[in-house]
């Protein structure tokens, strides 16, 4: 009992560094790359009229906050390209544009269908010609679809512009704190509202199909596990044991949760079968097990163990129950997460007193530590691989923060009023 007490200590003090209030998240690039490719994407509009939303500014933004490209201000550009034979070569090359993006949209029934080319200008060529299409509610959507075709193509990674944040932040009222789990873009606009709680809610993650999330919340006084549904907003408790009920995560298939509970009194990792509500417990240890995530897979689970006297990070098959260490190195290595390619393991790592992320290639066995920020914690990483957020502090302040896998590139989504806290990438 007295290692339980240990753990849900923990566990409040870190929902209690989870504390935030409510506002768009907003955008601080910090660190790009040495040599961004210069890229110009002058207004894409209907007929010379403007679009709902600017999509061509949405465009650049989505590519200056990768870190990789830099975007030529429209007031320096000399044309306003619509289609590839409108580009005049020599007039981009004078503004050391290496590559162009020119569209034209049309209104079709109260769909918008925008035709958009990459264009290499040293090489004279056009890269590709595209079409995307949809309601003028969903005109971010298409601009984001966008920059994921020009960033892929320019870089060979798929982009990850048209994907959401889940995250939790809490509002002070009269002394009181109100919890509220958000969901946005990943650029932080279209911030939406999913549960307002009086009591404290945390660990937010995705379902493979982007349409729900699990989370915990205190709601029924003590910790247990919700599911809702983003559409319909439609909720169900799934735990309600005694103790600790915490750290859910989906599984590849989308049938079955990891999670930590401590009925028969320590914690230990658990899955769930949805459609049975079957439980089984995959671990049997009298150290503290927590945080499960599961491998790409589906195969094994990663998570969080003192058994070897700190905590580290163990991966545990699913078919056998062999459990395997994976770190060694530092003398903390918690909450892990892994990336598509099942190789590069990402952690919160702690070193001579601080804690930082860090990335562990699980192959050759290298380390690198990613950030330099106060208090780094929940890493979660982004579907194509390239970056990762965690939450961290900004002064006093509770701020998101991004990092690329190499730690080239890096940039700030702080909340216009207060902290934020707990972000979950979703998988697309």
């Amino acid at each position: 009992m007295r290692k339980l007490a240990a753990v849900l200590s923990l566990y409040m003090f870190t929902l209690m560094f989870s504390l935030s209030s409510v506002a768009e998240l907003t955008i601080e690039i910090t660190q790009g790359v040495d040599n961004p490719s210069r890229i110009a994407i002058p207004p894409i509009t209907q007929d010379g009229h403007s679009l709902p939303e600017d999509v061509s500014k949405i465009i650049s933004a989505d590519l200056e906050r990768s870190g990789l490209f830099r975007p030529t201000p429209r007031r320096d550009m000399l044309s306003f390209p619509a289609t590839a034979k409108e580009v005049y070569y020599r007039d981009w090359r004078i503004l050391g544009t290496e590559y162009l993006v020119v569209g034209t949209a049309v209104n079709q029934a109260g769909r918008y269908k925008i035709t958009f080319s990459l264009m290499e200008i040293h090489g004279e060529r056009k890269v590709f010609t595209k079409v995307v299409e949809g309601p003028a509610t969903q005109i971010r959507d298409l601009a984001h679809y966008i920059s994921d075709q020009v960033y892929q193509a320019v870089t060979g990674i798929p982009g990850a512009f048209s994907t959401r944040v889940a995250y939790v932040t809490a509002i002070p009222v009269n002394g009181k704190m109100t919890f509220q789990l958000m969901v946005a873009d990943v650029d932080g606009a279209r911030e939406r509202l999913l549960l307002d709680s009086k009591q404290p809610i945390m660990s937010p993650a995705w379902s493979p199909d982007a349409k729900e999330l699990v989370y915990v919340s205190f709601e029924t006084g003590r910790p247990a596990i919700f599911r809702q549904n983003l559409a319909t907003a439609a909720r169900e408790q799934l735990t309600n044991f005694r103790g600790l009920n915490g750290a859910p995560s989906w599984s590849p298939n989308g049938k079955t949760l990891a999670l930590v509970l401590s009925k028969d009194g320590n914690a230990e990792i658990y899955t769930y079968e949805l459609s049975t509500r079957k439980f089984t417990r995959r671990t049997t240890h009298f150290a503290i097990d927590t945080e499960p995530n599961w491998t790409p897979d589906g195969k094994a689970l990663i998570f969080t163990s003192d058994r070897g006297g700190t905590p580290q990070i163990y991966k545990l098959a699913i078919a056998t129950g062999r459990v395997e260490r994976l770190t060694f190195r530092g003398s903390y290595n918690a909450r892990p997460r892994l990336a598509a390619d099942g190789r590069t393991l990402v952690m919160v790592h702690r070193d001579n007193g601080s804690f930082h992320i860090a990335s562990q290639d699980l192959v050759t066995g290298d380390l690198r530590v990613l950030t330099q920020t106060y208090l780094d914690e929940s890493p979660t990483v982004a579907p194509n691989g390239a970056m990762l957020l965690y939450a961290t502090k900004k002064g006093n302040k509770g701020v998101l923060a991004a990092v690329s896998l190499d730690a080239g590139v890096k940039f700030l989504l702080p909340a216009r009023r207060g902290d934020v806290r707990e972000p979950a990438w979703s998988p697309k």
